[in-house]
């Protein structure tokens, strides 16, 4: 464990936008950097085909990360370059290669090149998982999954859902499952009257949140019907919308229209930038996740992060990592349920919230994360 290492991350980073992945890889790999080793991110020419990525652009306008060795390297159609990239990788030994999986889709790209870069004896790899069954199901997830699986000597999970997931896969592989770290990147909290003033919210306004990409899963429309209840609508909320609509937004805006909720709707529509993460969400009194199902959630760590605290749906690890009554409420992903939790969530001060939150903060630091890792490593 005290001995420097080599280790190589395998997954998205500048200049793939932010969002959860590069965010997560960029963060590890300053973490193992401060520990005292050696950090690579190989990280993707091209990541998604258009077909499956419904955003505006995969790519970042900020400045390159000045701290971090960034290859861009993997394409992910091409098997020329998945064999390239796993030579290269075999010559240059690391002690551990990190490769994330998120997507079927990935499986040949990433399984090549891991099973070619450990043919030197020398390096192991260690795969996250942040979803084994994907969210939203294709033709051929299980078969590419499965392609994948055999590849890595061990794994890591941050949830329940997908470590039950893993072992519906029998790999047999060692195993261990670890919260998923604060996202503390975005700076420090600010005053919740400056990020309020920012934004032209009223400093005694109602703020829900909804923020991250907008997809079918993630339940927004079970939000905007909640917001529309008489009861809910007495209580004067104003609900942030933030994020890139990673499907039509035009249903969205009808159904804003239909429910009588465009003066309480405030909706940034585009990609965040990390530097207004931290004005939108600590404006807010909570932030509401209302999933239809889910694994982990990179929102979750944010909250936390941030100090705000959370209602959230039963679905997958979202209750795993909010303690009901204490850091946030939970929900069933129905409309009335949302609607209960919103109503009692009000009912309390959000700093009622506080000390639970504060507590459970602690449990989720990178250097716990990073060294979980390493332990792992050392038992392989």
């Amino acid at each position: 464990m005290d001995k420097s290492k080599h280790i190589v991350i395998l997954g998205s980073a500048y200049p793939l936008r932010g969002g959860g992945l590069a965010t997560f890889n960029e963060r590890l790999a300053r973490q193992y950097q401060q520990d005292g080793h050696r950090v690579t991110i190989f990280t993707f020419s091209l990541q998604y085909p258009s077909f499956l990525f419904p955003g505006t652009t995969q790519y970042s306008k900020e400045d390159p990360p000045p701290d971090l060795d960034i290859r861009v390297a993997i394409h992910s159609v091409n098997p020329i370059n998945w064999i390239r990239v796993g030579l290269h990788l075999k010559k240059l030994k690391p002690d551990l290669v990190i490769v994330r999986f998120w997507i079927p889709f990935m499986g040949p790209c990433l399984s090549t090149i891991c099973r070619i870069a450990k043919k030197n004896n020398h390096t192991r790899i260690i795969c996250i998982a942040d979803n084994i069954i994907p969210h939203e199901h294709r033709p051929g997830d299980g078969l590419l999954t499965r392609w994948f699986l055999p590849a890595p000597d061990a794994f890591v999970t941050m949830s329940d859902q997908v470590t039950r997931d893993l072992q519906s896969f029998h790999t047999g592989k060692p195993h261990r499952q670890l919260p998923h770290p604060l996202y503390d990147n975005f700076g420090p909290a600010i005053p919740k009257n400056q990020a309020r003033a920012t934004l032209g919210i009223e400093k005694a306004d109602k703020v829900l949140l909804f923020f991250g990409f907008i997809r079918a899963y993630k339940g927004l429309d079970l939000l905007l019907d909640a917001m529309a209840l008489p009861h809910i609508q007495q209580l004067r909320i104003r609900l942030i919308i933030a994020g890139e609509f990673y499907q039509d937004k035009q249903p969205y805006l009808d159904q804003i229209e239909r429910n009588g909720l465009k003066e309480s709707v405030l909706l940034y529509d585009s990609f965040i930038a990390d530097n207004q993460v931290a004005i939108i969400c600590c404006a807010a009194d909570f932030i509401i996740q209302p999933y239809r199902q889910a694994t982990q959630s990179g929102v979750t760590p944010l909250a936390y992060h941030f100090r705000v605290p959370m209602i959230v749906t039963r679905v997958g690890g979202l209750p795993d990592m909010v303690l009901d009554g204490q850091t946030g409420l939970v929900a069933d992903p129905e409309v009335a349920s949302i609607a209960l939790k919103i109503q009692e969530a009000f009912e309390a001060s959000p700093e009622h919230y506080l000390p639970a939150i504060d507590a459970f903060r602690k449990k989720l630091s990178w250097n716990t994360f990073s060294e979980q890792i390493l332990k792992l490593y050392d038992a392989l």
